[in-house]
């Protein structure tokens, strides 16, 4: 029997996944446990299965697409079935149906003969609708200005749905963002003979009223090669998720120093000092960075600031009593942010073995999907590029996330000889801690990073306390 591969729920949170490479192809013949795709979220990426033996019939989205969970994203099944009659089957049957209850991230399969499998397309459109058309699909047309009058649809009893949409848009040039806005609500045709003068050939706004030059002109920055990158996959759900942030939060940054002398002189006797004493005992501390300690100081501080190591949910600030740490790591994939869970109970030396153990996985893309969320607090260290001073964004739904800076020479007024002031310079380590100021005013969170700088300047005694 044919089943539908659906994209698999990743979280209760996550609304969609992309796929970053099918592993099959049509007309292969596959087996139930053989990976069909690799799709990721903006957390990990995860192997999903085939879940049936047969033939596949049908891959219904590319390497790169940005597919709903619980969507089809293929069919598998009998040599020389039809899979348009399944999938139309699948539609007719769920058209209307309610959502789904969430999933486990494995490969879900649809026969044909179930009723309640999960929708492509969304409730019906109401009675009399000319043509018929599915939600999605209007959606996705209004945001692309098409007009839907002529297009022929695929869905059962020839209903207009997403992918009639999608392959309309295909064949037509893309439109800036001023022409969407200039077709809106009247929109353009799929086959439209507009001839686009933007970059890339984009229908632009000023072809929309035929106002355009004969000659496009230099493009900007002259005539040199331009090279155009869609933003999608990881970095388009990266995008998404830090515009979010922005805009659903007030987010204020605070910066401040902390002398570094302590600091630099305890991690070059860590660095220098043997792993074994000559009492055998095994210290472990050689490898421990200057990143290590710095998360193990927010660890300790957090816990006596309790509003800062929370999440804002709705109008519900959640404060939590024991630190899960978020550490932002760049990978080939983009910003991922592992957790060292229980930071606050874990000695420095645990901070630094769990640290370096999370950023390899994200790098070589092993990290599992509850190593990647559940964070109280994040740090995010750009100091190791010689930034002086950035503001971080939150790291939703968290109210405080702290950017560690490069260590630079400061000057300090102090007492020099015969009682008289003198000026010199010492390294100081720069901090950049972005709030939201909805839940967190300005004073308590100075008073928290004012606490931090005290705790980094004296780490030797942080250390001897615990």
């Amino acid at each position: 029997m044919a089943h539908v591969l659906i994209m698999p729920r990743q979280g209760n949170t996550v609304e969609s996944c992309v796929i970053q490479e099918w592993k099959i192809k049509e007309g292969e013949s596959v087996q139930a446990d053989t990976t069909a795709a690799v799709v990721e979220t903006d957390k990990a990426a995860f192997e999903v299965p085939a879940g049936a033996d047969g033939q596949v019939l049908k891959i219904l989205h590319g390497d790169g697409d940005d597919v709903p969970v619980l969507a089809p994203i293929a069919v598998i099944g009998a040599a020389g079935e039809d899979w348009r009659t399944l999938l139309g089957s699948v539609e007719a049957r769920t058209d209307g149906a309610e959502k789904p209850a969430p999933v486990t991230p494995s490969a879900v399969q649809v026969p044909a003969a179930v009723s309640g499998a999960p929708a492509a397309d969304g409730p019906a459109d109401s009675p009399g609708a000319n043509p018929p058309v599915s939600p999605r699909a209007r959606k996705l047309a209004a945001r692309e200005a098409l007009a839907l009058d002529g297009l022929a649809g695929s869905g059962p009893g020839g209903r207009i749905i997403e992918r009639d949409v999608a392959a309309a848009l295909a064949g037509r040039p893309a439109l800036t963002s001023a022409a969407k806005a200039a077709a809106a609500g009247a929109g353009i045709g799929g086959g439209t003979e507009i001839a686009g003068t933007g970059i890339g050939g984009r229908i632009s706004a000023a072809d929309l009223a035929g106002k355009t030059a004969k000659s496009p002109g230099l493009l900007p920055g002259g005539e040199g090669e331009i090279t155009e990158t869609p933003v999608k996959g990881i970095r388009k759900l990266i995008a998404d998720r830090m515009l979010g942030s922005l805009a659903e939060s007030a987010q204020f940054t605070l910066n401040a120093s902390a002398p570094a002398a302590r600091l630099q002189e305890l991690r070059k006797r860590m660095k220098a000092r043997v792993e074994t004493s000559p009492e055998g005992l095994d210290l472990g501390l050689a490898k421990v960075t200057i990143n290590d300690l710095i998360l193990f100081a927010v660890s300790r501080v957090l816990p006596v600031y309790p509003f800062m190591n929370a999440l804002k949910t709705g109008d519900t600030l959640i404060t939590y009593e024991r630190v899960h740490l978020g550490v932002a790591v760049d990978t080939p994939r983009g910003l991922m942010v592992p957790v060292i869970r229980n930071a606050s109970l874990l000695s420095l030396r645990q901070i630094s073995s769990e640290a370096k153990r999370l950023a390899a996985a994200c790098q070589n893309g092993s990290a599992k999907a509850e190593e990647l969320s559940g964070s109280t607090f994040t740090v995010t260290n750009l100091g190791s590029f010689g930034v002086s001073g950035f503001t971080p964004v939150l790291n939703a739904p968290e109210v405080g996330i702290l950017g560690v800076c490069g260590i630079e020479l400061k000057p300090v007024e102090g007492e020099g000889e015969n009682g008289r002031r003198d000026i010199r310079f010492e390294p100081h380590i720069g901090f950049s801690l972005t709030i939201n100021h909805q839940v967190v005013d300005g004073a308590p969170a100075a008073k928290f990073l004012n606490a931090l700088c005290r705790a980094v300047a004296d780490m030797d005694l942080l250390l001897a306390a615990g």
